[in-house]
């Protein structure tokens, strides 16, 4: 009769352990780990919907026209970027406190979890090397985005494929080209980049005159012409500076390069350039200024590619 009464209590006292006690530890941890997530991702969120001041280049602040910035495509811009990098940052600690929460559990009901952190490693170790690839897109990703490299609405140049940017994601980058094109670059791929859209650009205009000229004069007639230019309304929201005739910038036995150069908004330049060179042909030729047949080369807007301006 004592044996029986002395089982009875022993099997008590395991089924609260395990009915009550466990429990209530498990869902305290579950509980903890939700609260932080929830922090977590309120902190996150709050870092990242701070919009810093972004230092600009000082033509850029010297113009004062909130338009030159294009405030749409830069809100859109950051948008997408703040919810990248804040969906990153929340999954990587949701990631990490789930972990850490079945790990506990494991222990708690007397699992011992260390062939698990074994087995873990291994795999990780496995997916790492036959996935580089994958892996090195996805660091790139995050890198690019953390570094501001580009955003959507930007013009970049990735080497192979040229145009306006579509969509930014961890692993691809959306491109579209003016002919309708539309390419998918890989993060990882991607080892230069130039953006044509980032703070101002410079348009430069190289005007080839045909021996013999007055240089002087020729010089005169494509500085005031471009002074003059600046002020239309056809680009005079796009220059943030007043041009600048730098001069005879080469020579060959059978021409004179003369060069003007404006620093516009970021994207405009190709339009500028082409409205200025125009602009200053049109004058040179009224002034009895003969242009040679094959100009000097410039800043080319790469073919095919980029949108018209202007």
């Amino acid at each position: 009769m004592l044996t029986n009464v002395t089982e009875a209590f022993e099997w008590t006292e395991t089924s609260r352990e395990w009915l009550i006690a466990k429990p209530i530890e498990a869902a305290s941890y579950i509980v903890v780990a939700l609260i932080l997530r929830w922090v977590a991702h309120r902190l996150i969120d709050r870092a990242t919907k701070r919009s810093g001041r972004r230092i600009l280049p000082a033509a850029v602040r010297r113009n004062g026209d909130v338009q030159v910035l294009d405030q749409a495509r830069r809100d859109e811009r950051n948008a997408q970027r703040r919810k990248t990098i804040a969906s990153v940052f929340k999954s990587t600690v949701t990631l990490l406190l789930f972990t850490w929460v079945a790990l506990t559990i494991l222990t708690i009901v007397g699992i011992n979890v260390a062939p698990f952190i074994a087995s873990a490693g291994v795999i990780g170790i496995a997916l790492g090397w036959g996935a580089q690839s994958l892996v090195r897109d996805f660091l790139s990703g995050v890198f690019m985005l953390l570094e501001d490299q580009y955003g959507v609405g930007d013009i970049v140049d990735f080497g192979e494929a040229v145009g306006t940017v579509e969509n930014v994601g961890l692993r691809v980058t959306t491109l579209r080209a003016l002919n309708g094109t539309v390419w998918y670059v890989r993060n990882g791929e991607v080892l230069r980049v130039g953006n044509h859209s980032q703070g101002y650009a410079v348009a430069v205009v190289d005007i080839a005159l045909a021996r013999p000229v007055n240089v002087g004069k020729a010089t005169r007639i494509a500085e005031q012409t471009a002074l003059n230019a600046a002020k239309d309304d056809a680009i005079r929201d796009d220059v943030l500076e007043t041009p600048t005739l730098l001069g005879v910038d080469s020579t060959t036995a059978y021409t004179v390069t003369i060069r003007v150069t404006a620093t516009v908004r970021a994207g405009s330049q190709w339009g500028v350039q082409r409205y200025l060179t125009q602009r200053i042909l049109s004058d040179l030729a009224d002034a009895d200024i003969v242009t040679h047949d094959e100009p000097a080369a410039t800043t080319e807007e790469p073919t095919g590619t980029l949108p018209a301006q202007g």
